[in-house]
């Protein structure tokens, strides 16, 4: 969890990093420069909740328990974390820990009833929906990822996301925060939350 923590913090550090100006106000790295670190920012913040995802469930599946000292009721044991590695991808090349429907069914069939990951992963199942929309845009354009952000965009601001780009959804102010903060914030904030529920069990 502290090394989830950590990430966030530095993708934070990262996007505010491009957006700082000079003493006269002015942007300090041009603005092609702003969109490109922001979006890394954001998909280095993906990145890393698939690693606290794999990190923390390859240790459950080896006997280890949570913040709170409480273990999950294993259904499997395997011996060592390569070999819980190993069950997990089992005959595919890896697990894509993006799919989080794949990854509900699995944590109940490794772990009584889904614990610690379940209640909070089911909880929060159409913000990944969108933070899987968003990496995809992230990493390739094509015509079917476009559609999909324009879409999204469109469902979370209400207007219309026509010829937008990712740097334009992240850093638009979520009408669904009563404080008034970005996207971006908003899904990390859900991440974060998230993490710390299965973390502490």
């Amino acid at each position: 969890m502290a090394s989830f923590s950590a990430s966030i913090s530095q993708c934070e550090s990262l996007i505010a990093n491009a957006h700082m100006t000079d003493k006269d106000g002015n942007s300090i790295l041009p603005f092609a420069d702003q969109k490109q670190i922001t979006v890394a920012g954001f998909l280095n913040l993906f990145i890393s909740w698939e690693k606290f995802l794999e990190t923390s469930l390859v240790k459950l599946m080896t006997g280890a328990p949570t913040i709170s000292g409480k273990a999950p009721t294993r259904y499997v044991l395997p011996p060592t974390l390569d070999a819980a590695r190993q069950m997990v991808i089992g005959i595919n090349r890896y697990f894509d820990y993006a799919n989080h429907q794949n990854l509900i069914k699995m944590v109940k069939q490794f772990f009584e009833n889904g614990y610690p990951y379940e209640p909070h992963l089911s909880a929060i199942y159409s913000d990944l929906d969108d933070l899987r929309t968003m990496r995809n845009a992230s990493a390739h354009i094509s015509s079917t990822t476009q559609f999909a952000l324009e879409s999204l965009y469109l469902r979370i601001l209400g207007t219309s996301g026509q010829d937008i780009d990712l740097y334009d959804l992240l850093l638009s102010i979520d009408p669904r925060s009563p404080t008034n903060e970005t996207v971006f914030v908003t899904y990390k904030k859900k991440l974060l939350v998230t993490a710390n529920l299965i973390s502490n069990g």
